[in-house]
Parts: C-alpha cells; structure tokens; sequence
C-alpha cells in the first residue's frame, strides 16, 4: 500500500534549480537511495553560461548516479576520467573515501537546448565506505532492456522484472526507466523492502487516486498495487534494501558523525585531489571562505 507522497522541493545550487526529492524530513532514505534530484526540464538559450555548470566538488561514502533523459553534461573527476554523459546511459562514480567532481555543459554551451535528467545518491554499506574510489560508464545500449504492451523498461542497475544491470552495485538495489502509454499497467519490481516510484511525466493512478509528474510515491513493505498510466508516462522505479542510519552534510554521506568532520576537514586542507583536468576553480565548503593559494604550490 501507499505509504507517502513526497513533492519536488526547488533548490538553487547557484546558477541552475533543481527539483528536490530527497532527502525528505519524513523519509531520508529509500532503500539505499539517499538522494534523488531531478535536472530540468529546462531549455538553456544560448551560450549557457559558465555559472550553470557544476564546478568541482567533493564526496566521500556513496555513489553518484547520473542518468539523463535530453541534454548532455561532461563529468571530470580527480581519477582523470573525462566522461561525457548521454541520454539512455548511466554514469556511476563511488566517492569511497573521497572523490572531487564536475559535471559541465560544455558539449551543449555553444548551443544551448534541452537538459532533463535525474542525480541520484546510493549509500553503500559501512565496510565499503573506505573504499578506493572509482568510476564506471555504462553505455544506453548495455543496459538491459524489457519492453510489454503498452510499455518499455531500461533496467538502469540492480535487478528487476527477471533482469539484471551491469552496473557494479554494493547492495541490493533497482533502478529502472520505464516509459508508459495511455493505459498501460505495471508493478513495482517485488523482493526488495523498500520501494518508490518518481513520476517524471505524465501521471498515474494508483489505488483510485491520481498522481502527476514530480511527485514520488512511497510504499510500504509488502505488495505494492497495479500503477496505471493515465496518459504517456515516465517514471523511474527506485529502492532496495535499507542500510540504516546515515549522516548527510553538504556532499558528504557516513555512517558516522566524525567522518564528516574529517572529510570537511580534508576538502579545505586540499586532501581531496581536484579533478586534473578541471582544477582552475572549486565549490568551497559551505560557510567558508575560499582558501587563499599556496605559494608553494
């Protein structure tokens, strides 16, 4: 049954709005999914400006999922990885402990056009927190595919529907692009305690009540109802297990309050390397002034 909805809050990360998801004040996390923001839909005239993109910036104890439905970004990280990222396929970066990225509208400034998508962040579980950090790109073409009457599926990571993703995960998870027509009916992936689905367009009927786009419907444990699309839909279908309790300040995300103070500590010590190909500027932490240069360096 419908345990909460949750609607998109608007959130400026300082040139560019997003739609925020969660964390919420009711429910932080669904499954391992401890964030979920939507990127648009926005029509960027052109040049889209510098102050669009996101500069560099650092994580530590998750891992960033970034799937786009229109545009196109370019992700650098401190690893050396360049990556551009397309509709259809899926950047997935674990921050271990401790990673910096950026993620820029380059391959689109001149032109400007069309950017939708969705960041997500999936806790990992308390033994691989530390890990090294690492990056891993899945093309649209690798991600397995279900299609029925009436809808289609990418099966983006985990498993769902009799499929499972490529993407390297750390825990019991789905994450799953489906794509309705009028009428179509469907049901959330069962075997996992945790489960939501975010409409992205269109709208839904559940249990006799409608729903519509940017608004996340929880469930409870146990069987979920039959979603019907009440007109072309997409959704993304998202959960897992639950990992318990994390601490989320800024960027970070751990199982424990010290490791946030140390990461803050790391990022204004210049610990967490810049990305080597995008390192003129940075995100400073919140609050704090950016640190003057060093002249030995």
């Amino acid at each position: 049954m419908l345990d909460l909805v949750i609607e998109t809050r608007c959130h400026d990360l300082g040139g560019f709005e997003v739609g925020r998801v969660l964390p919420f004040r009711k429910r932080r996390m669904v499954g391992p999914f401890i964030f979920f923001d939507r990127m648009g839909p926005f029509e960027f005239p052109a040049p889209i400006p510098g102050g669009a993109d996101v500069r560099p910036h650092p994580h530590i104890g998750l891992s960033t999922v970034t799937y786009l439905f229109d545009g196109q970004m370019t992700h650098r990280d401190s690893l050396g990885v360049e990556q551009v990222i397309l509709p259809g396929a899926l950047n997935w970066m674990t921050a271990g402990a401790g990673i910096s990225h950026s993620e820029r509208f380059d391959g689109m400034r001149a032109q400007g056009g069309r950017i939708d998508g969705i960041q997500a962040w999936v806790a990992v579980p308390e033994s691989n927190e530390e890990d090294a950090p690492a990056f891993d790109h899945y093309a649209a073409d690798i991600l397995p595919a279900v299609v029925d009457a009436g809808l289609s599926l990418r099966v983006i990571a985990g498993s769902a529907f009799g499929v499972r993703s490529p993407a390297k995960v750390h825990s019991p998870l789905f994450y799953v692009h489906a794509e309705l027509q009028a009428g179509a009916r469907m049901a959330l992936p069962d075997g996992y305690a945790e489960r939501a689905v975010y409409v992205a367009l269109g709208g839904i009927e559940v249990e006799g009540l409608s729903y519509h786009s940017g608004q996340m419907l929880v469930f409870a444990p146990g069987a979920a109802p039959t979603l019907r699309a009440l007109q072309a839909s997409r959704l993304m279908l998202l959960g897992g297990e639950a990992l318990g309790p994390r601490h989320i300040w800024w960027n970070f995300v751990s199982s424990r309050k010290e490791r946030i103070e140390q990461a803050k500590a790391d990022w204004v010590a210049g610990r967490i390397p810049l990305p080597g190909l995008d390192n003129a500027e940075f995100i400073p932490l919140p609050d704090s002034p950016v640190p003057a240069p060093n002249p030995m360096s």
